[in-house]
């Protein structure tokens, strides 16, 4: 029997040319006996009509807010919360807009604000939109709100160009909502430290030792282990994100708080360590502004070893996380440094990426990963960085199990 089975999608469905493609993305559902109800926006009629998705789905579709029939006999709110997953398929570039500025001028986005479910969001957008930057900083916002997202694919577009904004095929979007829904609360119950961000260490009062970590990475992993279901503490440094939703997060600044943050926070069952935490500090930071002295030498500056939380957290012992889970940024000799970092540290998983200036990783919106397990390496194309989050969820919980 399918994971599917008994499950019921809301489907919501805005103005985009992929729209095309969702009945056959109903047909793949229904037959894996999933209920769908399906919000057919204004600009989505001009796509698709209501009644080929009432056909398909066998029942009524939704689209006006202020209908006192659909009101009096269910209400936007039920219909948000009678379903096990909200999807957005085609999600625009307007809608996911509206998500994350939490507009509600409509059904459709009202829903969205109502619900108390998961949401998946299929992106699909002409490659330009897709790749502004109002488009990267609302998915980045959506992520860090427990958003899930299938896609973009790259390839052909409509518009004649070509790029990444192509929406996910049906397949994929369906395999996405099953996983979604097999995993959904199979972390309740648990306990997860996670780690994000830099550390900054101070050499004054106004001046320190840090890094490019933008906390997008650890935020985003917040966040999909909250979504299915365990109790996270978010040990953050400073990071210009947003917290993520249901997560209880604390704020640091240098490697020493981080570390007593976490020890704080034990016991769990769940450590991931994806912080770009600072190696070194400045051994004894001065109490006042250095002043720059004209013709003088710059100052020598003393640095000491910070504590090492991964290494920490992962040593044996009755307060030890089930499951330790560490990073390893790199630039050279990816997969060498980061199988031997495993063994150094102690920890269960290393999750790898290579964060050479040319990737882009650091600060950037995607990430190339490889999960180094005592198993061996598994190599994962390059995403956006809540879909290694959900990807790294799934498999943290399908262990615990």
């Amino acid at each position: 029997m399918s994971n599917l089975a008994g499950k019921r999608v809301l489907l919501i469905v805005p103005g985009g040319i992929a729209a095309f493609k969702i009945p056959e993305m109903i047909r793949l559902l229904r037959g894996r006996d999933c209920g769908v109800t399906c919000v057919l926006t204004r600009s989505g009629a001009e796509f698709v009509t209501p009644l080929t998705l009432q056909a398909l789905t066998e029942t009524k579709v939704y689209s006006d807010l202020f209908s006192l029939t659909d009101e009096n006999e269910m209400g936007h709110i039920e219909l948000s919360r009678s379903a096990d997953l909200v999807v957005v398929a085609p999600a625009t570039a307007n809608i996911l807009a509206k998500m994350a500025a939490g507009i509600g001028d409509d059904l459709a986005t009202t829903l969205l604000l109502a619900t108390d479910k998961p949401v998946l969001a299929a992106p699909a957008m002409n490659v330009r939109m897709w790749l502004h930057a109002a488009t990267q900083a609302n998915m980045a916002l959506l992520a860090s709100r427990g958003i899930q997202v299938v896609g973009p694919d790259e390839g052909a577009m409509a518009c004649n160009e070509y790029g990444p904004g192509r929406m996910a095929e049906p397949p994929a979007i369906v395999a996405a909502i099953e996983g979604l829904l097999a995993t959904a609360g199979s972390l309740a119950g648990r306990h997860a430290i996670v780690t994000s961000g830099p550390t900054h260490e101070p050499i004054d009062p106004v001046r320190y030792i840090a890094n490019r970590s933008s906390g997008r990475q650890g935020h985003a992993i917040a966040a999909a282990l909250a979504a299915l279901g365990a109790r996270v503490t978010l040990v953050s440094g400073p990071v210009g994100v947003p917290d993520p939703p249901g997560v209880t997060v604390r704020r640091i600044e240098s490697a020493q708080q981080m570390l007593a943050a976490c020890q704080a926070a034990l016991p769990a069952e769940i450590a991931v360590c994806a912080a770009a935490v600072a190696d070194w500090r400045v051994a004894s930071a001065a109490g006042g502004k250095i002043k720059k002295v004209p013709g003088g030498a710059p100052p020598t500056l003393a640095l000491v070893p910070n504590p090492d939380i991964l290494a920490t957290l992962s040593a044996p012992g009755p307060r030890r996380p089930a499951l330790v889970v560490g990073f390893a940024a790199e630039t050279d000799d990816l997969l060498a440094n980061a199988q031997a970092k495993r063994v150094r540290k102690g920890c269960d998983w290393i999750v790898a990426n290579d964060v050479s200036p040319a990737t882009g990783i650091m600060g950037g919106a995607e990430n190339t990963v490889h999960l180094i397990t005592a198993e061996g390496v598994e190599d994962w194309p390059r995403l956006a960085k809540d879909e290694v989050a959900r990807r790294l969820a799934a498999r943290i919980a399908a262990t615990l199990a």
